[in-house]
């Protein structure tokens, strides 16, 4: 399966990335530095075969050197979601059995549309945490990185460990309906099983473990609030990732499901929407990552209610997403680490940086948002140092917007230029 969805992919010669350059200048007119917190403005950055060697104040290079002419822009390190769905799914589409529907080489195709999207919106790292045909996601991540299609970065979980008809699972299909094994990947029934499932993932190329520690919203007869996995199997799979050099994430909506895996071991829990104080505090303890979308939730209810989506998931969606805002600005008065996660491919991909104005909505900095999508994701994926920089020896990702985000965070919304690894995307 692998192997078929790479060679489709391999068809997409018009989207192929651009090949390496090996150098090139850019001239920002104000560089925004995340891990200093200082703006250098008029500034030249040095790629070489394609990671920064030298940031300076500006000086014009000799006749004949490539130059990105950014002048009158701001420039920041390439961004990071550190919660997408990238290889895995068709936006817009509520049919919580829609997985079924298209072959591995469809998916494929979608995949790569989003992959160039997601790259030219900016984001030149992604964590793609989850995908219904189980190592699909695999098979884009290295399609890219071979230059195949354009696309971000990748790490990615391979499946879900989930319970069988959980909220990983392929759910509302007619009764009777068979699901396909590879849909079924990371199903387990108890603690054996989740620790054969992570090592099975991790064995087939899978970057971290994810976890679906409660109920989902968007998933037909599973409740948010509710434990699925049992601590026992979120630890065992856990146990398992480290031993095997990975770590485990966990989306996990409700307060209970969320110290469950915290306590598990998980690096991160995605939404947190119902996260309760001690979950605060605990995550904070624990030097655990909140994950939070919180602008998902507008998006599923405006669209949802105009499309006719399932009522069930509307109704879910209203029960976590204040709640999840609120839970948001507690942690960020907390000190708690967040990192810059949008469920993107329930929207449509492209639309990730619309995220930015709510995190500053609901307590953040500017500074602070800007982090969360940069230097502090990074640190987070264990990617310090490399991406989300713009220091050197970090990949020369950059991304140009017209205005000041400082001022106005909403300028990320409008990318009007990409670099990754000193190739020229927009």
């Amino acid at each position: 399966m692998r192997r078929a969805i790479a060679a489709a992919t391999a068809w997409l010669a018009i989207a192929a990335a651009p090949a390496l350059a090996a150098s090139v200048e850019v001239h920002a007119g104000h560089l925004l530095d995340p891990a200093s917190g200082q703006v250098c403005d008029d500034c030249r950055i040095s790629i070489v075969d394609g990671r920064i060697a030298s940031v300076a104040p500006w000086t014009a290079p000799a006749a004949g050197t490539r130059v990105i002419d950014w002048s009158d822009r701001w420039v920041l390190p390439g961004l990071i979601d550190m919660h997408s769905h990238v290889a895995d799914g068709f936006p817009g589409d509520s049919d919580p059995a829609a997985a079924l529907r298209h072959d591995a080489s469809e998916t494929a195709f979608k995949a790569v549309e989003a992959a160039r999207l997601t790259l030219e919106a900016g984001f030149t790292s992604v964590r793609d945490v989850g995908v219904y045909r189980g190592l699909s996601d695999v098979a884009l991540r290295d399609a890219i990185a071979a230059g195949w299609v354009a696309g971000p970065r990748m790490w990615v979980a391979g499946a879900y460990i989930t319970r069988p008809g959980g909220g990983g699972a392929v759910t509302g299909a007619p009764a009777g309906t068979v699901i396909p094994e590879v849909f079924r990947l990371g199903e387990v029934r108890g603690a054996d099983e989740a620790r054969a499932r992570a090592r099975f993932l991790i064995e087939h190329g899978a970057d971290f473990i994810k976890l679906i520690a409660t109920g989902a919203v968007l998933a037909i007869g599973s409740a948010p609030g509710e434990l699925e996995l049992t601590p026992a199997e979120m630890r065992a799979a856990c146990d398992e990732a480290r031993r095997l050099g990975r770590y485990c994430i966990a989306h996990a909506h409700g307060a209970a499901g969320i110290i469950a895996a915290i306590d598990a071991g998980a690096r991160t829990i995605e939404h947190a929407s119902l996260i309760d104080d001690a979950g605060i505090a605990l995550a904070k303890a624990r030097g655990v990552a909140l994950d939070m979308d919180i602008w998902n939730g507008d998006w599923i209810d405006s669209v949802g209610r105009r499309e006719g989506w399932p009522a069930e998931y509307l109704a879910k969606n209203l029960a976590t997403t204040d709640a999840q805002r609120q839970g948001f600005r507690k942690a960020v008065a907390a000190g708690v680490t967040l990192t810059f996660g949008t469920d993107a491919g329930v929207f449509p991909h492209g639309l990730n940086a619309r995220q930015f104005a709510y995190m500053v909505r609901y307590g953040m900095t500017p500074w602070q948002a800007i982090r969360s999508a940069t230097s502090v994701a990074a640190e987070v994926l264990g990617q310090g140092g490399k991406v989300g920089c713009v220091s050197v020896g970090c990949f020369g990702d950059l991304v140009a917007v017209a205005a000041d985000p400082l001022a106005d965070i909403a300028a990320l919304e409008s990318v009007s230029g990409v670099v990754k690894a000193g190739a020229f995307v927009k």
